[in-house]
């Protein structure tokens, strides 16, 4: 399958948010075959002026591959149960990213992390290395719809209504 290249993702995480929707995040196994899922929902996160960004209250260990040139992957574990994929976005030292919400029969970031097999060992691969896990392009027409983000009550009020979550379907 073709990849996204990595220019793709050296942008503002706005306009990479609704380009990923129709896309797939393609995990590619030890054997040779190759397991997809069409994004259906994704969230944007805008550096260190978004509270609900990770990078908000500035760079840790935890969130260092935010502040790397985008075109990574940043994987990091939800409530110490459920991974979280994202790609990070924009220019090196600029924190920015994009979380893959859900995708076609995974209502859910932490059961598309789960059915793909991806985990934390992938943060801070670059999305075009050859690594086992990728972004294929969007095939078809998609209808976008644009609303706030979900599960950010820690946020601002004006962060939390923010219409920076992204829903697409084929059409």
């Amino acid at each position: 399958m073709t990849r996204l290249p990595r220019e793709f993702f050296e942008r503002d995480a706005l306009a990479v948010a609704p380009e990923l929707v129709g896309c797939r995040i393609v995990r590619a196994l030890p054997d040779g075959t190759e397991n997809s899922l069409v994004i259906t929902e994704t969230e944007a996160y805008c550096g260190e002026l978004d509270s609900a960004c990770h990078a908000y209250r500035g760079k840790t260990k935890r969130n260092a591959p935010l502040y790397m040139r985008g075109g990574v992957f940043y994987v990091y574990l939800c409530y110490g149960i459920h991974w979280l994929l994202n790609a990070v976005t924009g220019g090196e030292g600029a924190p920015q990213g994009v979380l893959v919400r859900a995708c076609e029969g995974f209502p859910g970031p932490g059961r598309l992390t789960k059915a793909l097999g991806i985990t934390g060992a992938f943060t801070g691969l670059p999305v075009d290395g050859g690594a086992e896990l990728y972004f294929a392009p969007r095939e078809g027409e998609w209808e976008l719809s644009a609303a706030p983000r979900v599960g950010i009550a820690y946020a601002s009020p004006e962060d939390r209504v923010r219409p920076w979550r992204f829903i697409g379907r084929e059409v």
